[in-house]
């Protein structure tokens, strides 16, 4: 795929301590309003549907926290359903399209480049034990002029992160959602576009019980705070 002379470029350098440094990079939430029923159903029937609505909910809150204390230029959140409650108002908030995982994902990465040409990590609401270190190095890769995108897959086969240069639909149609190849597949969409691609650390996401006492306890650990971890531990599942 052809690649942009406007792009920008950004040689990783150390940052000094107490200097705020934003990056030339736009950070894409895709996300689904926690609706009790239609969210975390994997969680179902350990959970109730409310408390899977819950968890969803703290996913999303803590998410969002993340991605806001990083240091990119922009975030776009792409949101199925409402955003009232959610505490979005000051963030750039579309509505996400109808069609498959692929279509869906494809589109959000369009309606971030529609409105920038920054560079673009789009993300979901299923890794809230994300940092904001974690972010910032996934984009200051994708800025480096050796890396046409970067690719961060979970423990069971799918990705969490994803990051482009430019929106093109051919490198998310038709690959294979939610199942145990989607990371590997996608990785092979991208490097048959002769794409030179930037592999992110492989993060847990939260899809059934096991993995949210996991990721809670991971949180407990490292010593994070947020929504997710006294909810966990309400429902007794901090792991």
């Amino acid at each position: 795929m052809e690649q942009s002379s406007t792009r920008p470029v950004c040689v990783p350098l150390p940052v000094p301590v107490g200097v705020d440094i934003t990056l030339p990079a736009q950070l894409v939430l895709i996300a689904k309003q926690p609706v009790a029923g239609r969210v975390k159903t994997r969680l179902t029937p350990a959970l109730s549907a409310a408390e899977a609505a819950e968890v969803a909910a703290a996913c999303l809150q803590d998410t969002v926290a993340v991605l806001r204390a990083g240091s990119a230029a922009r975030i776009v959140v792409v949101l199925d359903g409402s955003p009232d409650g959610l505490g979005l108002a000051d963030l750039a908030v579309h509505p996400q399209v109808e069609g498959g995982l692929d279509v869906r994902l494809a589109a959000a990465f369009q309606t971030a480049f529609t409105d920038s040409s920054l560079p673009a990590l789009l993300v979901g609401m299923d890794t809230p034990q994300m940092t904001p270190d974690l972010l910032d190095d996934a984009l200051r890769q994708l800025l480096d002029v050796d890396t046409d995108a970067v690719l961060g897959c979970t423990e069971d086969g799918g990705w969490w992160a994803l990051g482009l240069t430019g929106a093109d639909p051919g490198l998310l149609h038709g690959v294979p959602m939610s199942t145990p190849g989607t990371g590997a597949a996608q990785r092979e969409r991208l490097t048959s576009y002769g794409l030179r691609v930037a592999e992110l650390p492989v993060l847990r996401d939260i899809d059934l019980v096991e993995d949210l006492q996991a990721v809670a306890g991971l949180l407990v650990r490292t010593g994070r705070s947020g929504a997710l971890v006294p909810l966990a531990r309400r429902l007794g599942r901090a792991g």
